[in-house]
């Protein structure tokens, strides 16, 4: 009897067991970002679980920044990958990110100090592995993404740059700052007075990013993700948003 009850005390919970099947598919690559989960319905018939479960091991999965999940039908309903599972330093940033609520001005310079030092980096390298970042910018021209689905692939193609570049702790930094990046981001968005004309630029400055690291053009690419980086905080920023009030005619 004791050594039943043994038994049954380190067997996984059922929501662990839907965990662990969606993080080994994410880690053999079986599915990446921009990509979406099975129905709640399907994962629960593939695995033998209940859909209390399933839905628990996705609520786990978005706390650490995988998926985001949407409600209701349609296209853009379920669950999409956004990220592909990361180390315990990421995790610890992100949690302080959360905690402590760094200042969004902290945030975006230490995003143009790293992101320029990543495209600089692979610019100079020879045949840098671009595949994801590829993936991701495929992704985000879907139309049915909502700003909030767009600007998740957004943090992950810029999160898939620091990969690409091998540097191991901007990109454990990068990965504990998506959270924060995400939230300025789509907050921010709110302010905006044309979403699609906004979502059109950032796709062709992404592109142009990549391009001029494809290009080894170091300078460029530097120019280009701070420019990027710099124009969209500036066009969401409260004070940008009273400068255009004020300007009005």
């Amino acid at each position: 009897m004791g050594d039943e009850a043994s038994a049954r005390s380190i067997e996984p919970r059922a929501w662990e067991a839907v965990l662990e099947h969606i993080e080994r598919r994410l880690l053999d690559g079986e599915l990446g970002p921009g990509d979406r989960l099975p129905g709640e319905r399907a994962l629960a018939s593939e695995l033998g679980v209940g859909r209390s479960s399933v839905r628990e091991a996705l609520r786990v999965l978005e706390v650490l920044g995988l998926i985001r999940t949407h409600t209701g039908s349609g296209p853009t309903a379920g669950a999409m990958i956004i990220a592909t599972p990361g180390g315990g330093m990421s995790a610890l940033m992100r949690l302080q990110v959360a905690v402590r609520g760094f200042p969004v001005d902290d945030i975006v310079a230490t995003r143009l100090a790293l992101e320029a030092h990543v495209v600089s980096d692979l610019a100079e390298a020879s045949g840098a592995d671009l595949a994801a970042a590829d993936r991701l910018l495929d992704a985000m021209d879907e139309p049915d993404l909502d700003p909030a689905e767009f600007l998740a692939l957004d943090a992950a193609f810029h999160l898939a740059l620091a990969e690409a570049s091998g540097n191991q702790v901007v990109t454990a930094t990068m990965a504990g700052l998506r959270s924060g990046i995400e939230g300025y981001a789509l907050g921010g968005s709110r302010r905006l007075g044309d979403w699609q004309t906004t979502a059109t630029r950032l796709r062709a400055e992404h592109r142009g990013v990549v391009d001029a690291i494809r290009a080894a053009d170091a300078a460029t690419a530097r120019r280009r993700i701070h420019d990027h980086i710099s124009r969209y905080y500036a066009e969401i920023s409260p004070d940008h948003g009273a400068a255009r009030a004020t300007s009005t005619p």
